[in-house]
């Protein structure tokens, strides 16, 4: 199907070749299933679809929350802004065997009509009017159909033909064969090019493995296993370079030709695949300009005065035709008035009288049978169990951080924790020392396995709603599949680890019986844990909401097990509560376990009664099974009743999270009112264009460059080299385009994040340079590489969501100018790129994220690029700037670079898909193939003249950029294809290796490597950085209603949760228990500063990574902008968190004491985020640093000295480094102190005193009679020893205090002393 570019003595090379094989390709359907193409798919239900009058408008409510966002966008609520229109008036008939493009400039509404149509926009502000029929059917359940999204949804730790060959077996159930579906498999391998990457893992920003476009396909091929009768494409070539999207298109226009319906937006079709397409969507603003047959699209263009110009593409033409010109006013208005004319000459037409004729005059097809379609879509359910559970179980052993992080938690927590409770006695504090142990294996066990489960699954999930969504798999099958597959891995594994560590160190009696119930409520609890997880989930699919959703819900479990606050003790408007909280059976059922089960004796098992007598002696009371319970008001038979409750439990929120994730679908949701979504700022661009002669510039040279990459696993042996560059040389000039070109997987990304000093050595990746780059013939040192030069990634994650451009643009000013600037001149600074590239009329717009409409794509590219250009630099490297563009956006950034480089800086980019007109531009061409081989490194004028020199000619109606990418490109579709390809691109690379074209070098005026050096930019300042960095986060913050909500809700809320089950504290027996219980329940807020961490860190983290790489700030600016930033809400929660428990809970109601209780919980929730700091800094793996901190968290909890009384000396001492030791040591006493306790006649000793009398009596009982004062000042020391450690790690991390700069510049003088000979001994090194 694809383009063989064999070379041709007949003339024509490889521009022919591929125009014969298009002719082939689009040839008539007298035998579709015919040629190379045939993939192996049964035929399908012909579907026609039909669009008719189709509206869309969404309606912004006037309430709080539109008030709000028009409060954060700058604009005033008026009734003409109460509904836009999104679509007007849009008809379209696609019939089956079409392929149907959709294009249009940007904020066009491309993605909204495929969204209509695909039916997956949905929300009560937005309305739809119109019809959609499918086979004059409105229900698209009623067809077999498959959406590609943009997003690329893909199991990490999966080999691309894993990934194949799990979705054909979800996608063609029987009666296809399994033989069937493995041909299927490897034909669509073979078909996208995927074979080189077929064994290689989809990979994560963590894991490096498919490259961008290899992902992407891989995508396309999972719905295209479905064999769908519809198949939507949102743009489906984004991130593809120019010879895979033809590929990619041949084969959906060979699908279409058997007879299914293909739908698909587009950005930037080069000519062949406008050719290849049957029938256009011509979109502007919503509106339509053209829709029918693409063969007469250009013919209605010329009857309406728009004549194609020669040797322009087709796509390009229409789409400019579309495209508002805003260069300038008077062509702005122009263009507005063309587009306006062309809209209303189209409802006029007789093109538009054809479609109507059409969409009412169709064949009529057989329509589905009702009632078999859905079942006939996918597999049974178990035949999805079956499958799922096998992937499951291959993703979940091949994650070794998540399946190690189980691991770990298990062997740690029990190591430790049995360490704290090790041999208990049987004393009085041995027996409070046993009912913390088990209320650390009934209760904490499971939270930490909550917590986990949690994070773990807002990953997953994104899989399991993309699958649903697409009706291949049921809620039911996730369910089942994802337990049976983690059974034996996990939910078994986990708490057998921990019941055979925990119950021996302990001391539980060696009875098998007694420790398989043990075991047992475990197990039971470890189900219950990862199926709550699953409800949190459900409700919430974001880490933040689902944990606080988790804690709140655990928090009312523990308040109501009976373990902190005795159960007589609880208010009655909650004591009910007991009886829904699963923490209070497991707790119950091993109390009874251990206090009276497998025992003959009424009273339950003796412990260490001092007296004689046994049971009997009623000296020996508080020594017996049955008075253990009472006093924890458990029934004395507590134990099977209890574990049948639990299995219930798991039961019911397996049935809850089911029928949360059934009935509330994530789904494309729509934010509120926008401005128009195009980008104003084309052609406003202002440059002051500067000879070479007038500047100082920098001349890049590449002399043998390349790259190897050694990877290690987890016991640091060596599984493989990876060569990821070969050795390359070319110069790059100052002045004009520097361009790299290459097919997906050739290493692009990779040579500019080289070049840049982006790539860092970890424990299982070492990056091996070779070769040398230099400045103007001299080697450069990595801090001065990072000082003068600037990168603009693909991604804008840089950019912060709830700041405008101009708010980003004058931060990003104040923070990279160097010192002598003026607030004032930096400011003029911004404003001047502002103006340069064309953002004035989107200055005061937000930049946006997923859930916050800002400025369009082209806005937020030209941004990065207008941050970067900030501080004037030299060097500029642009990792594919106009990706994810349509054709008219990208010509402008291409213009807007041009007028940047012609100010004399030097720019090197990477580009997938270039305009026919835009290659005249690029100056210097490096043309690589797949694995990192150069076919041409030279001036970009000469090099067809290369290629024709060897025999490869370029048509003249053909994109130079466009025909060298198709002929270095391997064709993967056939062996014959492959075989040829690869010797012709294996003999390109072998001509251009034994031509030593000599490299060109310009004169540079920068002599010496003191004068390049003194190019180099300074960091920021601390004293300037840090209050800048502090305003920015504050008015990001401010705008950002989720991350207030994070940051206040958890401690509001579990003091609440505190309030509920304690107040009014009481003064009987039982309320000693209860408020020991109350102190013990300030330890949690430890986990609430990790959670707070967790929700917020993460995001903030890579915003200043990604800033650090840019030198702009010091390590010390950004942490203590993130600690002043969180200390105001840790301080307003503390302070209710005061008001709840001091004044509401009845703790006595002392200015002191409400200020020690306030200053307690600050402290704990402080270190708490100091944890979270210290392993999301250690840890990438954000799930494995979960797991660490909370183990850490709940050691700590439990060595606070009231669930245990007798810890190990040496934990004693380790115990000490704890903040909740330190906070439970001043609480208690200053809680109790003062407090005269009562009892009944049955409580009372024989002596006919109360066995606890006073608070000075309860602290003494539990070894918390220490000095107050000195416990307070120990916690203050924690608060601040806990934030330096944490900043110390992130600054070790970021800088290795100098010593990456060190063995940079080492490495560089290494390789200029082995690369010595007489021009080279002259160079020398810029430190």
């Amino acid at each position: 199907m694809s383009n063989n570019f064999e070379s041709s003595h007949g003339g024509g090379g490889a521009a022919a070749n591929a125009h014969d094989e298009i002719q082939a390709t689009t040839k008539s359907h007298q035998d579709p299933f015919e040629g190379e193409n045939d993939l192996s798919f049964r035929s399908v239900h012909p579907v026609d679809v039909v669009v008719q009058n189709l509206n869309v408008e969404i309606k912004n409510a006037s309430n709080g929350f539109s008030h709000f966002s028009n409060s954060i966008l700058r604009r005033k609520s008026s009734p003409a802004m109460q509904v836009k229109s999104i679509l007007r008036d849009i008809d379209a008939c696609m019939p089956s065997g079409s392929l149907t493009a959709i294009v249009g400039s940007s904020g066009s509404g491309k993605t909204t009509v495929l969204n209509a149509m695909s039916r997956r926009v949905s929300g009560g502000r937005l309305d739809i009017m119109g019809t959609i029929s499918y086979n004059e059917n409105s229900r698209l359940s009623s067809i077999r159909s498959a959406y590609v999204m943009q997003q690329d949804v893909l199991l990490e730790t999966l080999t691309v033909r894993e990934t194949l060959t799990y979705a054909a077996e979800l996608r063609l159930p029987p009666p296809t064969t399994r033989e069937e579906r493995r041909t299927v498999v490897k034909q669509v391998i073979l078909e996208l090019g995927l074979k080189d990457c077929a064994n290689t893992r989809i990979g994560d920003n963590e894991h490096r493995g498919c490259s961008g476009g290899e992902k992407r396909r891989t995508s396309l091929a999972v719905q295209m296993l479905a064999n769908p009768s519809v198949l939507f494409l949102d743009e489906v070539t984004t991130g593809l370079d120019a010879s895979t999207a033809f590929h990619l298109v041949a084969t959906l226009k060979a699908l279409a030709m058997k007879g299914r319906t293909i739908i698909c937006t587009i950005h930037q079709p080069r000519s062949e695949i406008w050719n290849l397409f049957d029938r256009v969507l011509l979109l502007a603003a919503g509106s339509l300009l053209y829709s029918g047959p693409r063969i007469s699209c250009i013919q209605y263009f010329e009857r309406q005065g728009y004549v194609l110009p020669p040797f322009v593409n087709p796509a390009e033409f229409v789409i400019d035709l579309a495209a508002i010109d805003t260069r300038t006013p008077e062509a702005e208005e122009v263009s507005f008035r063309r587009v306006q004319d062309l809209v209303t000459r189209f409802k006029e037409s007789q093109e538009k009288k054809f479609l109507t004729q059409a969409q009412t005059s169709r064949p009529t097809h057989a329509q589905v049978p009702t009632g078999l379609d859905r079942t006939q879509h996918h597999a049974p359910l178990s035949r999805q169990i079956g499958i799922l559970t096998q992937r499951t179980l291959k993703a979940t052993y091949r994650d070794p951080m998540g399946v190690a992080g189980s691991m770990f938690e298990a062997t740690s927590m029990a190591v430790i924790t049995g360490w704290i409770f090790l041999r208990l006695d049987g004393s009085l504090s041995g027996i409070r020392s046993r009912e913390g142990a088990l209320y650390t294996a009934a209760s904490l066990q499971g939270y930490l396995i909550l917590i986990f489960e949690c994070y773990r699954l807002t990953v997953d999930i994104q899989l399991f709603d993309r699958e649903y969504g697409e009706g291949v798999i049921s809620v039911t099958s996730f369910l089942i599949s994802r337990r049976i597959a983690r059974m034996f891995l996990e939910d078994v594994p986990v708490p057998l680890i921990f019941s055979v560590i925990f119950y021996f160190m302990v001391g539980f009696r060696a009875i098998a019986s007694q420790f398989f119930v043990f075991f047992g409520v475990v197990l039971l609890m470890q189900i219950i844990a990862v199926n709550f997880a699953t409800l949190c989930i459900a409700v919430s699919r974001n880490f933040a909401g689902a944990t606080l959703v988790a804690n709140m819900g655990f928090t009312l479990q523990s308040l109501g097990c009976g373990y902190f606050v005795n159960v007589s003790e609880i208010p009655p408007w909650v004591r009910w509560l007991k009886w829904t909280a699963y923490v209070f059976y497991s707790n119950g059922a091993l109390a009874a376990n251990e206090f009276v089960g497998h025992t003959s004796d009424p009273a339950g098992h003796l412990y260490d009664c001092p007296s004689d007598g046994g049971t009997s002696n009623p000296e020996c009371k508080q020594w017996t099974g049955v008075y253990i319970m009472e006093s924890l008001s458990f029934p004395s038979n507590w134990l099977v009743r209890p574990i049948i409750i639990l299995f219930g439990f798991s039961i019911a929120f397996y049935l809850g999270a089911g029928l949360l994730l059934r009935f509330k679908k994530a789904g494309v949701r729509i934010s509120k009112v926008q401005r128009n979504n195009t980008d104003y700022s084309v052609g406003k661009e202002q440059f002051n264009s500067r000879s070479i002669e007038e500047v100082r510039t920098l001349t890049l040279s590449l002399r043998e460059y390349s790259l190897n990459i050694h990877k290690r696993n987890v016991w640091m042996r060596k599984t493989m080299n990876l060569s990821i560059l070969k050795p390359l040389s070319i110069t790059f000039e100052p002045g004009v385009l520097n361009v790299i070109l290459g097919p997906s997987g050739s290493g692009k990304s990779s040579l500019l994040n080289l070049m840049a000093r982006r790539l860092h050595n970890t424990t299982s990746t070492k990056y091996e340079i070779g070769g040398k780059l230099l400045f103007n013939g001299a080697v450069p040192s990595d801090d001065v590489v990072r000082s003068i030069c600037s990168y603009v990634c693909q991604n804008d994650d840089s950019l912060l969501p709830y700041l405008t451009v101009r708010e980003n643009l004058i931060f990003a000013a104040y923070l990279r100018l160097p010192t002598h600037f003026s607030r004032e001149n930096k400011r003029e600074r911004a404003e001047a790129a502002l103006l340069k590239m064309g953002l004035r009329d989107c200055a005061n717009n937000l930049i946006g994220n997923q859930t916050v409409k800002g400025v369009s794509g082209g806005e937020k590219r030209r941004v990065t690029i207008a941050i970067q250009i900030l501080t004037d630099p030299r060097v500029l490297f642009l990792d594919e700037p106009t990706s994810g563009l349509d054709a008219f956006t990208a010509s402008s950034i291409i213009e807007v670079l041009r007028g940047l480089a012609e100010e004399g800086r030097t720019l090197v980019l990477t580009i997938h898909q270039a305009r026919s007109d835009l290659f005249k531009y690029f100056n210097n061409v490096l043309l690589l193939t797949r694995g990192g081989s150069a076919v041409y490194a030279g001036k970009g004028s000469q090099m067809l003249s290369h290629f024709r020199s060897l025999g490869f000619t370029c048509p003249t109606t053909t994109n130079p950029a466009d025909f060298a990418l198709d002929l270095i490109t391997v064709n993967l579709q056939s062996e014959t294809k492959e075989a040829t390809s690869r010797e012709k691109v294996r003999s390109l690379v072998s001509e251009w290796d034994q031509s030593n074209v000599p490299l060109t070098q310009a004169t540079s005026q920068i002599d010496t490597p003191a004068e390049l050096g003194s190019l180099a930019r300074n960091m920021t300042p601390f004293r300037i950085a840090f209050p800048i960095l502090l305003k920015r986060s504050f008015i990001n913050f401010r705008r950002n209603p989720p991350s207030i909500i994070a940051r206040t809700s958890q401690v509001l809320g579990y003091a609440i949760c505190l309030t509920l089950f304690f107040a009014p504290l009481k003064n009987d027996y039982y309320s000693v228990q209860t408020r020991l219980g109350f102190v013990q329940e300030f330890g949690p807020l430890y986990f609430v500063g990790m959670l707070q961490n967790i929700a917020v860190y993460p995001e903030e983290k890579a915003v200043f990574y990604r800033e650090h790489d840019d030198n702009a700030y010091s390590v010390e600016a950004f942490f203590l902008q993130y600690t002043l930033a969180e200390l105001p809400f840790e301080i307003l929660t503390s302070l209710l968190f005061a008001v709840l428990t001091v004044i509401a809970a009845g703790l006595p109601r002392t200015v002191s004491l409400f200020f020690i209780v306030a200053f307690n919980a600050f402290c704990i929730v402080n270190t708490g985020e100091s944890i979270g700091i210290m392993f999301n800094t250690i840890f990438d793996h954000t799930g494995f640093a979960v797991n660490v901190t909370s183990v850490v968290l709940s050691i700590a909890q439990i060595m606070g000295g009231i669930m245990s009384l007798n810890i190990p000396s040496f934990l004693q001492a380790f115990n000490h480094l704890s903040p909740i030791k330190w906070a439970i040591g001043n609480l208690a006493p200053y809680t109790l102190a003062g407090v005269m306790f009562s009892c009944t006649t049955a409580q009372q000793l024989p002596n006919g005193q109360c066995p606890v009398a006073t608070g000075e009596d309860a602290v003494k009982l539990y070894n918390l009679d220490g000095n107050a004062g000195l416990n307070l000042l120990a916690l203050s020391i924690c608060l601040v020893v806990y934030r330096m450690l944490a900043f110390l790690l992130l600054k070790t991390k970021r800088t290795k205090w100098g010593l990456k700069e060190r063995l940079g510049r080492g490495r560089n003088k290494e390789a200029a002393v082995a690369g010595n000979d007489s021009a080279d001994a002259r160079m020398r090194i810029i430190w």
